[in-house]
C-alpha cells in the first residue's frame, strides 16, 4: 500500500524536523522530498504535514504513520540482512564506487585477491566522486563506495551506512628539483611562497582543501592549473616548476627533475569503505577485508621515505 521510498522521506521528516533535514539524511533535493510526501498523503488519504511558522511539522495522522514507517523501515532491513546471512557465501556479483586514487592504487590488486579467493564472485567497478557514490549505495545501486577524508573536509557519511578505515594517506610536498628547499628534510607550507601551485578542480573538496590549507598557513596561493588526477599534478611539478601535495597513494614514480617532501607538520587524508548498514552481506565483508589488508601492505611499503630524489640529470 505504502511504497518504501515515501516511508522513507517520512521517517527522515519525523527524525530531522525540516524538509532540508530530511533531504541532507536521504541525499536527495528538498523538493524530491516534498514530492515522495505528496504521494504518500495521497496513498494514505489524510493530511500528514501542516503549516508550522516557515517550515512544516506532522499532522496526528502524520505522526501516526511515522511511528509505523520506522517500524517497517527496521523491519525490512531485518529481514533483508537476515536472508543474507542465511547465505553467508561469498557469491554473485558486487558493486563497487571508488575514488579515482583506490582505483589506482588499491583496486587492482584487491580485486585479483579476491577473484582468486571467492571465484563465484563477479565484481563491478566504477571510479567516482563521494558525492555520486554514496548516493548511490543509499540506493543500492552499488555494494560498497570508498571515498576520501581530506581534514576540515570529510566524506558526508549517511545515516544507515556503516563505514571502515581503510588507510591513512601521507600527503607529501612536491618541488622542483632545483629549489631552494628541496633539499630539506621537512618544509613547513609557509616558507613556499615563491611558486605557483597545481589543485584539483575549483568544485572538487581535495580542491578546496588545498586552498583552505594552505591559506591557513598565510599564504595566497597562486594556482595556475586547475586539473584533476594527481598523476597529472606530478607531471606538471616536473614539467612546468609548480609545487603540489600529492598523497603517496595516488603517486606514480617520480619523474627527473621533482622531489617529493615531507611536510611540517605531516599531512593525512583518510581513506573509508562505506556501505549500507543493512546490506554488510559476506561479499561486503570480504571485499572491506581485502582492501583493508592490501591499504595495510601499501602503508608497510610507504612507510621509510616519501621516495624524494629525483634530480634533474640534465
Amino acid at each position: 500500500m505504502f511504497a518504501l521510498d515515501r516511508l522513507r522521506a517520512l521517517d527522515a521528516l519525523a527524525d530531522r524536523g525540516s524538509i532540508a533535514g530530511a533531504a541532507t539524511a536521504l541525499h536527495l533535493t528538498p523538493s524530491a522530498v516534498s514530492q515522495q510526501l505528496a504521494k504518500l498523503e495521497r496513498e494514505a488519504g489524510a493530511p500528514l504535514t501542516e503549516p508550522a511558522g516557515r517550515g512544516l511539522r506532522l499532522t496526528a495522522a502524520g505522526r501516526m504513520l511515522a511511528e509505523h514507517a520506522a517500524d517497517i523501515l527496521a523491519r525490512v532491513a531485518a529481514a533483508r540482512l537476515d536472508l543474507d546471512r542465511l547465505r553467508d557465501e561469498v557469491v554473485g556479483e558486487l558493486r563497487i564506487g571508488a575514488i579515482q586514487t583506490s582505483v589506482h592504487a588499491l583496486a587492482p590488486p584487491t580485486l585479483a585477491r579476491l577473484r582468486l579467493a571467492h571465484p563465484g564472485l563477479r565484481v563491478a567497478l566504477a571510479d567516482g566522486e563521494a558525492e555520486e557514490t554514496l548516493p548511490a549505495v543509499l540506493a543500492g545501486d552499488l555494494d560498497i563506495a570508498v571515498v576520501e577524508n581530506w581534514e576540515g573536509s570529510p566524506a558526508p557519511i549517511p545515516a544507515g551506512t556503516s563505514r571502515a578505515r581503510l588507510c591513512d594517506d601521507v600527503i607529501d610536498l612536491l618541488l622542483p628539483a632545483g629549489h631552494r628547499l628541496a633539499g630539506r628534510s621537512s618544509v613547513t607550507l609557509a616558507e613556499v611562497d615563491d611558486l605557483d601551485w597545481v589543485a584539483d578542480g575549483v568544485h572538487t573538496r581535495a580542491g578546496a582543501w588545498l586552498l583552505h590549507t594552505l591559506r591557513a598557513q598565510g599564504l595566497e596561493p597562486r594556482v595556475t592549473c586547475q586539473v584533476c588526477g594527481f598523476g597529472m599534478h606530478v607531471e606538471l611539478a616536473a614539467g612546468i616548476g609548480v609545487a603540489a601535495l600529492v598523497p603517496r597513494l595516488a603517486r606514480p614514480p617520480l619523474p627527473a627533475g621533482v622531489v617529493a617532501v615531507t611536510t611540517d607538520p605531516p599531512m593525512h587524508r583518510s581513506i573509508d569503505a562505506v556501505w549500507r548498514t543493512d546490506r554488510g552481506t559476506a561479499a561486503v565483508r570480504a571485499a572491506v577485508e581485502m582492501f583493508t589488508a592490501v591499504a595495510a601492505e601499501r602503508d608497510a611499503v610507504a612507510a621509510g621515505s616519501p621516495g624524494r630524489t629525483n634530480p634533474d640529470p640534465g
